[in-house]
């Protein structure tokens, strides 16, 4: 398995400023922080990013979301980075997730769910590299 992942926290997420407490919960799992930025995606951006939901019901709400204000994806390192930061986040819908996750403190629904992780090893390397150049990754 890998030991990237990609993670983004959304614009609820920096929008609710739980910037600060969400990279701690970060940190305290062991991740190691290889590359970080605030941006504003744009919807040109978000489109290419999530071209794998294009033909569902929630695209164009998805684009909007992540155009609506600044975001912060981070390049994140650990031994099976995915699967270790998508059990430190939870489940998609936060009702769902297990207490403790980001999600589950931080989400208010399914749409705005405070955090994106890649969902496996290949997508993460396609992901990081959509935000990140090798020269901007320590």
């Amino acid at each position: 398995m890998g030991n990237r992942t990609l993670a983004i926290l959304k614009p609820d997420s920096v929008r609710k400023n739980h910037i600060g407490d969400i990279i701690k919960m970060i940190l305290q799992a062991g991740f190691k922080i290889k590359g970080m930025k605030m941006i504003k995606m744009t919807k040109e951006s978000a489109k290419v990013f999530y071209f794998i939901h294009k033909d569902r019901a929630f695209y164009n709400d998805l684009v909007e979301y992540m155009t609506s204000g600044h975001c912060i994806p981070m390049a994140l390192e650990k031994e099976n980075a995915v699967t270790e930061f998508r059990k430190l986040i939870g489940a998609t819908d936060p009702t769902q997730a297990d207490e403790g996750t980001v999600r589950k403190l931080y989400a208010k629904d399914k749409a705005e769910n405070a955090v994106h992780g890649s969902d496996s090893d290949d997508n993460a390397e396609i992901e990081i590299a959509h935000f990140f150049s090798t020269q901007e990754l320590i």
